[in-house]
């Protein structure tokens, strides 16, 4: 069958989330008179991930709400008791900073419009529909997309094939008529192979393609080598390129 919609990950394939997230850190840090503290910066994003990952693998596991595993991560990365109301003003002034740092990726909006035409699109991110939306509608992309699903309203998480299923669901297309696109291997590229789509893992790290293991993803650098792996797909019948 032909390929006829992408979904899309949101943080680190459309959006630059690790730039806007240490140009937001080091505003936070300067403002809450903590750059002292780290020897750089880039030692308190350790921390401050660290803190991510444990909260949000605790929301996954359902033992907390989205908000708590936001009060959390604050609690963890500074090692105080803070109240809900603390917690979450701490937050809100990392979120005015990292907000301030949002861009799309250059390559973005080139493959969107090349692709408008020929293929149906989606969103599909772990996280919730409150930030993606609005993060989204402030890059000024969000009427590119048709559905936009998240795991938090979802109650399911990728990698499980069934927050792929959803998506493929809300488009109303089987798995095999959806492609995937997202930055993590195991969560976005294995997750996508496992629930039967046209996976592909957008490796920015990378240099150049990177040949494809066996039964795993279409590995790309950039999303202007996207078209051609939907090419052989497209309602056209021919190979996308950019012009």
């Amino acid at each position: 069958m032909s390929i006829r919609a992408v979904v899309w990950d949101v943080d680190d394939t459309l959006f630059d989330y690790t730039a806007a997230n240490r140009a937001g850190m080091r505003l936070q840090l300067v403002a809450e008179g903590l750059l002292d503290g780290y020897a750089t910066v880039e030692d308190a994003l350790v921390r401050w991930q660290e803190a991510t990952d444990r909260q949000w693998a605790r929301f996954a596991a359902g033992e907390t709400d989205f908000q708590g595993q936001r009060r959390e991560r604050v609690r963890m990365f500074l090692d105080e008791e803070l109240t809900d109301a603390e917690a979450d003003a701490w937050f809100d002034r990392y979120v005015g900073h990292y907000e301030a740092a949002w861009a799309l990726f250059p390559d973005v909006l080139p493959v969107l419009d090349l692709l408008a035409a020929s293929h149906r699109h989606g969103v599909l991110s772990n996280s919730s529909l409150l930030v993606q939306d609005r993060k989204l509608r402030v890059l000024g992309v969000r009427d590119r997309f048709e559905a936009v699903l998240c795991a938090a309203e979802l109650g399911v998480h990728k990698p499980d094939a069934q927050a792929f299923h959803a998506a493929c669901s809300a488009l109303g297309l089987p798995p095999e008529q959806v492609a995937y696109v997202g930055d993590h291997p195991e969560i976005d590229g294995r997750g996508a192979v496992d629930a039967g789509m046209l996976s592909v893992w957008i490796d920015r790290g990378g240099v150049g393609v990177v040949e494809r293991a066996p039964g795993g993803p279409h590995r790309i650098a950039s999303l202007a080598e996207l078209p051609a792996i939907l090419g052989a797909d497209t309602r056209f019948g021919a190979p996308s390129t950019f012009g």
